[in-house]
């Protein structure tokens, strides 16, 4: 096609070829969608956890070597694999891992992995992601792709402080010029998607607490140390003084997930704990808070006679989407959806270790509506979350456009 092949650099002409390489794009998406779905499916009822996701890796591997795509396995699971001619490339990352979650969606290819599932919707990243690779595979071959593109299929987001340092660790990014990636948002509708330039998600460290005291009958707590009490007091305080310490717009959030101390009514424990996780809407609070938690900690339980140990594990910081390569996607989406298709999103207290990749590289990352028009909301994270497929589709296109796009190369690197 003309408009994939001119060397025209012009703002329009650019646009133009953005818009020929859609349609393009968009009728090869209709052969490789089943093979996409197929995957989806099939690493949906078999989940795995992070580090453990060893099918799920094989899978990929075989289904990119039939397309010719020759792929390199990183250590432990996970691999990559590079398409088109050689020099800076894109990067498409998909993260592969599930969630230590009972599936409760009754479907037929529901997890077949007893208290595990793919409840945050990986599965629908790493289809995507597959699927895109074909397209891609498919016009390196006609020559219609300018630039090299690297797929990225990551293990171990869903752990502290995510799998991403480790295959950044190990090279995934030589070479790689820019990285895009997309995530599922069951609050907009399958057929669109959400952008916004800079953060779009938050920063996130998982905290606990734990007290320990000498324990002893509830009748004489003065004698004990009342670490109930004092447990009490972490648990609403802490949230509490923190949001009083740090300035507002940071978007500081304290969120308990876990609280535990004693068995019984009439014993005082001598241990127990409180365990969640701290939200930060900046990365500047983010770097910060951790001494603010240990600091106010202490001074909650100093009157209680009780000793307090605070862990705080690093997280992730925010998805920061850089304006250029946000602009790419939305361009690439615009012309693949049309422009109801593009809807405008807000910065979530989510996390995702896709910004660890924005800290070495442009990029940025788009949200995928799920949610079946006029259907239910299922939210991330719960058993009964049910993507609709038809997002699918829309994953897969929007992520090869974008990839194939010479505007998803910094503005230097554009031929």
């Amino acid at each position: 096609m003309s408009s994939d092949t001119s060397t025209t650099s012009t703002p329009d002409a650019a646009a133009a070829r953005t818009e020929g390489l859609a349609a393009r794009v968009a009728d090869l998406v209709v052969a490789h969608e089943p093979t996409a779905r197929a995957l989806r499916r099939d690493v949906h009822a078999h989940p795995e956890l992070a580090h453990q996701e060893h099918r799920t890796t094989a899978r990929i591997a075989e289904l990119l070597a039939d397309a010719g795509v020759a792929v390199r396995l990183l250590p432990g699971t996970g691999l990559i694999a590079d398409i088109g001619p050689d020099g800076p490339r894109v990067g498409v990352r998909a993260d592969i891992d599930a969630l230590p979650v009972p599936e409760a969606t009754g479907l037929p290819y529901a997890s077949t992995a007893p208290g595990v599932a793919h409840a945050c919707g990986h599965d629908v990243h790493t289809a995507s992601v597959l699927g895109a690779g074909l397209v891609l595979a498919d016009l390196a071959r006609a020559g219609v792709l300018r630039h090299g593109v690297r797929l990225v299929f990551q293990p171990a987001e869903e752990v502290m402080p995510g799998g991403a340092l480790g295959v950044i660790g190990a090279g995934v990014l030589d070479g790689v010029a820019a990285i895009y990636g997309l995530h599922c948002d069951p609050s907009l509708d399958a057929g669109t998607v959400g952008l916004k330039a800079g953060p779009i998600t938050s920063a996130s460290d998982h905290v606990t607490v734990r007290l320990r005291g000498t324990g002893g009958h509830t009748s004489r707590p003065h004698l004990a140390g009342d670490l109930v009490f004092a447990l009490g007091q972490v648990v609403t305080q802490l949230p509490a003084v923190i949001a009083r310490r740090v300035d507002p717009r940071a978007g500081v959030n304290l969120t308990w997930g876990a609280v535990h101390a004693g068995d019984v009514a009439n014993a005082v424990p001598a241990e127990g704990y409180a365990a969640g996780t701290l939200r930060c809407m900046e990365t500047e609070a983010w770097q910060h808070a951790g001494e603010l938690v240990e600091s106010v900690v202490a001074d909650l339980v100093r009157p209680y006679s009780v000793r307090a140990e605070v862990s705080l594990v690093r997280g992730v910081p925010p998805v920061d989407n850089e304006v250029h390569s946000t602009a790419a996607l939305d361009e690439a989406a615009r012309a693949l959806l049309g422009p109801d298709g593009v809807l405008p999103t807000r910065q979530s207290l989510g996390g995702e270790d896709f910004a660890w990749y924005l800290h070495h590289v442009p990029g940025a990352m788009v949200r995928l509506g799920t949610r079946t028009p006029g259907g239910t909301t299922y939210d991330l994270h719960r058993g009964d979350y049910a993507p609709d497929e038809a997002a699918l589709a829309v994953g897969i296109g929007v992520l090869a456009v974008t990839a194939a796009s010479e505007r998803a190369l910094p503005a230097g690197l554009q031929g």
